[in-house]
């Protein structure tokens, strides 16, 4: 079986600190440990460790883990205030342990109130010097803020973008119409990729082949990665599960195509080291 890279999860502490979106059932640890069983059961290689708050020294522990994980962490998308000195924080987590394995930074927009929140002063800025450290911007977004979010990346056209969870699509609700023309506007960017991911909690799973359809074709194999949003993908399924059913969705792709996906746009999107 071929290299897969798993995109996108997290690990968490609540003992440790508060994470305000998390429900009575997730409220408890997910440590490295687990996550190298979970990974080892499902044939998955290396992860990328993705932030959880608003909080540089999550970041910092995040970078230290990863360099402590003997290369199961190939690298970790951080939080850093993304209307603040964006230049001055990277370079000081990069400076840090595990700093040379921040790939990306990510702000939780989808909790924003805003529809607009990439016009706030400052956002425009901070991603461009996140473009210019190399980084990638992850986009955690809601449907009614994909105008905006294809604004900023109008703007910073030298950067490189992921949309987490395909914007989370509203599937079997009167909104659906927008998300679907949201992503095939923001996609048209080629600097943007989609990711596969935190799909298998959303409402109206009947509808989901659909929405992963849709995805398929305004990305295409070449502009999607995958990963599993564990331990969030617990609430549905367990981590091995999450792995087959993405396969099952990228069954028509070809061989080829499906290895981009499972690995290799993650390395080139994210800049990985290769195995």
């Amino acid at each position: 079986m071929t290299s897969v890279i798993d995109a996108h999860h997290h690990l968490w502490n609540p003992a440790v600190r508060a994470y305000p979106w998390m429900v009575d059932e997730l409220a408890k640890p997910f440590t490295l440990e687990d996550l190298r069983q979970v990974t080892a059961s499902a044939g998955v290689d290396r992860t990328l460790l993705v932030q959880t708050v608003s909080d540089l020294a999550e970041t910092r522990e995040f970078l230290a883990t990863a360099a402590a994980s003997q290369g199961l962490i190939a690298g970790v998308v951080g939080w850093v205030e993304p209307t603040g000195d964006v230049a001055g924080q990277i370079a000081e987590l990069r400076d840090g342990p595990g700093g040379d394995l921040l790939v990306g930074v990510r702000h939780q927009v989808e909790d924003e109130a805003d529809p607009d929140w990439f016009a706030r002063p400052g956002v425009v800025d901070g991603a461009r010097s996140a473009a210019g450290a190399g980084l990638v911007t992850d986009l955690l977004v809601r449907f009614d803020q994909l105008p905006s979010a294809t604004r900023l990346v109008d703007a910073v056209p030298d950067g490189r973008f992921v949309l987490d969870h395909g914007a989370k699509p509203p599937m079997g609700t009167e909104d659906y119409g927008v998300w679907e023309t949201g992503v095939r506007e923001v996609a048209r960017r080629p600097q943007v990729v989609g990711k596969l991911s935190g799909l298998f909690t959303l409402d109206h799973q009947e509808l989901l082949p659909v929405a992963v359809a849709h995805l398929i074709d305004v990305f295409g194999p070449d502009r999607l990665v995958f990963g599993t949003d564990w331990p969030v993908s617990t609430l549905a399924q367990e981590y091995a599960d999450v792995v087959a059913r993405t396969r099952e969705l990228l069954s028509g792709f070809s061989t080829s195509e499906r290895d981009a996906v499972l690995a290799g746009n993650a390395v080139s999107t994210y800049q990985l080291q290769p195995l």
